[in-house]
């Protein structure tokens, strides 16, 4: 599920489908784009991981687009908010930076006034979120094999802590413990901050969220982490082995941000928004910055993130239909 490696990501090929809408929308009629400062909507809270890279990467973009981003916080509704105030734009000027809530919402949540799958023009995947399996000090388990050992041993016992109902942490945890064959006791929270703060008093017995969230406690030794889901070791902790590499082969599940434009977006704007990306994330003192809160640079081509936002929508159809996972 939420494949990230950069090797699945560069192999994707096909053609890129952008909606011919775009020419047609007098917005975009100008001689030079863009012509004001471009809004970027987060559709989650300011101070986040997500929103944090935003503001990193958007200040170098505009620098080379010679205009100014504003990013704007507009929560709610599993994102789903943030994501109808872009869907709907006919300014130009509007674009979206989403999570995992983009390819996971479609199955989640009924009523929509946008379609998921057509309301977008998929630009990049920017950065991942590793995620990561922590537990509490007292817990015996020192290893990935030893937590499956303990969760068998206590069917339905060990308490594992996510970021919230449905989230990337959540839907990694399903997978997880799926592959494993345990039974545990999902707790969501609302923010993985949240869950590893009960982590470090006791409260709950592990965490399945991201390095940036349980990294503070891990830190302050109230935690200790047993591994992380990407394919390889993370930069910014590599002495935590992968998933992948503690028996599961293949396990790639992740938090990550990308950047979407409506529908309507024309190519040439793509390809402007993708170059722009592309240099910022690659620039020594931005990818720095983005590994010390957490991130792993991608800067993806729109045809590769266009593969990857399909098939994880595909494939987050499946989880949430096979594990019965329902929305709040």
């Amino acid at each position: 599920m939420m494949r990230l490696s950069r090797r699945a990501l560069l192999a994707a090929s096909g053609s890129f489908a952008l909606a011919s809408p775009a020419m047609l929308n007098p917005a975009w009629a100008q001689t030079a784009w863009p012509s004001r400062s471009i809004r970027l909507i987060v559709p989650f809270a300011a101070g986040g991981a997500a929103d944090s890279a935003a503001r990193v990467i958007t200040p170098r973009m505009g620098e080379r687009l010679g205009q100014g981003f504003v990013v704007e916080n507009r929560t709610g509704a599993s994102g789903s908010l943030g994501g109808g105030e872009v869907a709907r734009s006919n300014d130009g000027h509007t674009f979206l930076w989403d999570a995992s809530s983009h390819i996971v919402n479609p199955s989640l949540l009924r009523g929509l006034p946008f379609d998921y799958a057509t309301a977008f023009t998929p630009i990049s995947l920017v950065v991942a979120f590793p995620s990561a399996v922590a537990v509490k000090n007292d817990f015996p388990a020192r290893t990935l094999a030893e937590f499956v050992a303990a969760a068998k041993a206590r069917p339905g016992a060990v308490t594992v802590g996510t970021q919230g109902n449905a989230t990337a942490g959540h839907l990694g945890l399903v997978a997880f413990a799926r592959r494993a064959g345990i039974e545990v006791v999902h707790v969501p929270y609302r923010g993985g901050s949240a869950a590893a703060q009960d982590l470090a008093s006791g409260a709950i017995d592990a965490v399945f969220t991201t390095l940036v969230s349980a990294g503070p406690v891990v830190d302050a030794g109230r935690a200790r982490f047993l591994a992380v889901g990407t394919l390889t070791r993370v930069e910014s902790r590599p002495d935590v082995p992968t998933i992948h590499e503690s028996g599961y082969e293949g396990f790639d599940s992740n938090e990550w941000a990308g950047f979407f434009g409506p529908a309507t977006t024309p190519p040439a704007v793509v390809r402007q928004l993708s170059a722009a990306l592309t240099e910022a994330v690659a620039e020594p003192t931005i990818r720095q910055r983005l590994v010390q809160i957490g991130c792993v640079p991608m800067a993806t081509s729109p045809e590769d993130f266009t593969r990857f936002v399909r098939e994880g929508r595909e494939a987050m159809a499946t989880l949430v239909r096979e594990a019965n996972i329902r929305a709040e």
